[in-house]
């Protein structure tokens, strides 16, 4: 199975009692999207979800916290005085119209925002929040939901959070022990042991992509937002993308989630300088990176359930782990 960016062989199975009976046609299909914060699932694998859901997979998106101490960065609403007075329930009120837009099911870890220290020196991570919390002990709070929800597909952030925000290092953390766990009574008891069958990291701001959409603004004499973050990306290194699931089709959807966030998502911002229409043609998918496969599988893909799909929509006979 790869591991953190590792090279692996994705066609060889890992079967194991446990993961037999995950296959057994045990449909529908199930995706389990795992992010740090409401909004980051608007912003990563939105579209995907939303046609997963189109085509009859139930998918759940959990928020780890509740994204507490996020900042305003709409200006529109920088002194709106309920935003002020309580960002959380704002914020919860934006994550259940932004599931509502993408029709997937949600669910809250219930794990405190941690923010984002800045300055030099860097300043601690506030008490009780979620980057501080014991890996064994929120990973704990993730096993049973996936007990419950009995995901075949998970997907979370890389090692590096897809940017080092501490919270989605954490969330990357407590995603893959809750993979690894889930089927171990031993580790996490209580529950019926699951185990999911592939886990991916998200993709989705590729240099590439970047640098694309960069090209096109400039092509038609307009100011790209994108220079400096292909400045900034220059020196780092780019992470393997093994699946590219076709979804232009929903990218309606994943804006109307996006501004749902009223509060983080600036309607005149980088999201929505390129046009849709444009970004239909330029970049009709949304890329992961898949880490664990439990099921063969090879690479490239275009399914998040390639090597699952048949097995679990064939009604193959149960067996019990």
């Amino acid at each position: 199975m790869p591991t953190n960016g590792a090279t692996a062989r994705h066609d060889e199975p890992h079967a194991d009692a446990a993961t037999t009976a995950a296959l057994a046609g045990d449909g529908p299909l199930r995706l389990m999207a795992v992010h740090a914060h409401p909004d980051d699932e608007s912003s990563k694998g939105a579209a995907t979800a939303a046609k997963y859901v189109a085509e009859g997979a139930e998918v759940l998106v959990v928020s780890c916290t509740g994204g507490e101490r996020g900042d305003i960065l709409n200006p529109r609403l920088a002194d709106d005085p309920h935003v002020l007075r309580d960002m959380a329930e704002v914020r919860r009120g934006e994550m259940a119209a932004a599931a509502a837009a993408l029709g997937v099911q949600h669910r809250w870890l219930g794990f405190v925002d941690s923010g984002l220290p800045e300055g030099d020196p860097l300043p601690p991570l506030p008490d009780g929040c979620f980057a501080l919390e014991e890996v064994e002990t929120a990973a704990a709070a993730l096993v049973r939901l996936v007990r419950e929800f009995r995901p075949h597909v998970m997907t979370t952030y890389d090692e590096e959070g897809g940017y080092p925000h501490p919270d989605h290092i954490m969330c990357h953390k407590v995603s893959v022990a809750a993979f690894e766990g889930a089927a171990d009574l031993g580790r996490f008891p209580g529950g019926e042991p699951w185990q999911p069958l592939k886990l991916y990291y998200n993709g989705g701001f590729s240099r590439e992509r970047l640098q694309v959409f960069h090209d096109a603004l400039l092509a038609a004499g307009q100011e790209s937002p994108f220079a400096e973050w292909l400045e900034r990306r220059s020196e780092r290194p780019e992470r393997r993308v093994d699946t590219k699931v076709p979804c232009a089709d929903f990218f309606e959807a994943r804006d109307a989630a996006l501004l749902a966030h009223a509060t983080q998502i600036d309607p005149d911002g980088f999201f929505f300088r390129v046009p849709r229409e444009q970004q239909v043609e330029l970049w009709p998918t949304e890329e992961f990176e898949l880490a664990r496969s439990l099921v063969p599988t090879s690479v490239p893909e275009d399914d998040l359930f390639a090597g699952v799909r048949h097995l679990v929509e064939g009604g193959a006979e149960r067996e019990t782990a």
